[in-house]
C-alpha cells in the first residue's frame, strides 16, 4: 500500500470479521463437547462483538457503514443480472449478507441467554422468563445456529469463487485492508472509536447479566 492508498476495510472491521470466524468455530466445538462454560463466554463475546459492529455500521469508517453498502431491491436485481457499477466495498448481495449474518449471530446469542439443557447448564436469563418462553428460545437457538452454519458454508463458497475464479482478492483485502487494485475512497476513522463502542457494549451486557434473577431457593 502506498502512502496515498486508504484501506477498504479498517482495522476494527477486520478484527470483527476474524474474531467472529473464531467464535463460530468455538461455539460449535464447545456445544458439541458440552463445554458449557466456554460456550457461555463465547456467546457473551459474540453479543459484544455484534453490538459493536452494528454501532460501527453507523459511526465507523465509510465502507463499514450500512449506508455505504445497503441498497434497494432494484440495485440487487441489476447486480444479479450483471448490469451494475463496480463498488469499492461490499457488492449489493454482499451488503445484505452482512445484515443476515449479524441478525443470525445476535439471534443465536440472545436466545442462548435463556437456554438450558435442564441438567448441567442454564443461561443467565433463564430464570427471568417463563418456562414456555425459555423452551421457545432453546428452539430458536438451535435453529439460528443451523442457519448460521448453512450461511457460513455459502459465504465461504462465494468468497472462494470470487478469490480464485473471478480473481477478486477478497481475502487479501480482509487480511491487509486493501490490495493494489482495490482501495478505500477516504481515510478510515480512528480505531479508538471502535474501542469505546466495544467497552460500552461490554458494560451494558455486564449490567444486564448482573441484574438477572437468581434461581429460586429449593427447600427440602
Amino acid at each position: 500500500m502506498n502512502k496515498h492508498q486508504f484501506p477498504v476495510w479498517d482495522i476494527p472491521t477486520r478484527i470483527f470479521h476474524w474474531a467472529i470466524v473464531c467464535c463460530v468455530a468455538l461455539a460449535w466445538w464447545s456445544g458439541e463437547t458440552e463445554n458449557y462454560d466456554l460456550h457461555l463466554w463465547v456467546g457473551y463475546t459474540v453479543l459484544v462483538l455484534v453490538s459493536t459492529r452494528i454501532a460501527w455500521g453507523f459511526w465507523g469508517s465509510r465502507h463499514s457503514r450500512f449506508r455505504d453498502f445497503l441498497v434497494g431491491p432494484g440495485a440487487v436485481i441489476r447486480y444479479l443480472r450483471g448490469a451494475h457499477k463496480e463498488r469499492v466495498g461490499h457488492n449489493p448481495v454482499g451488503g445484505w449478507s452482512v445484515v443476515l449474518l449479524l441478525a443470525l449471530l445476535i439471534t443465536m446469542a440472545v436466545s442462548g441467554l435463556f437456554n438450558t439443557d435442564d441438567v448441567l447448564f442454564s443461561g443467565p436469563l433463564y430464570y427471568a422468563a417463563s418456562s414456555g418462553f425459555s423452551d421457545a428460545m432453546g428452539s430458536v437457538h438451535d435453529a439460528a445456529f443451523d442457519a448460521l452454519l448453512a450461511f457460513v458454508a455459502l459465504h465461504v463458497s462465494a468468497v472462494l469463487f470470487y478469490q480464485f475464479v473471478q480473481k477478486k482478492k477478497l481475502l487479501n483485502a480482509m487480511v491487509f485492508g486493501s490490495v493494489s487494485d482495490r482501495a478505500g475512497e477516504v481515510a478510515p476513522v480512528g480505531w479508538w472509536r471502535a474501542l469505546v463502542l466495544l467497552v460500552l457494549a461490554a458494560l451494558l451486557l455486564w449490567v444486564v447479566i448482573a441484574l438477572a434473577p437468581e434461581p429460586a431457593p429449593v427447600f427440602w
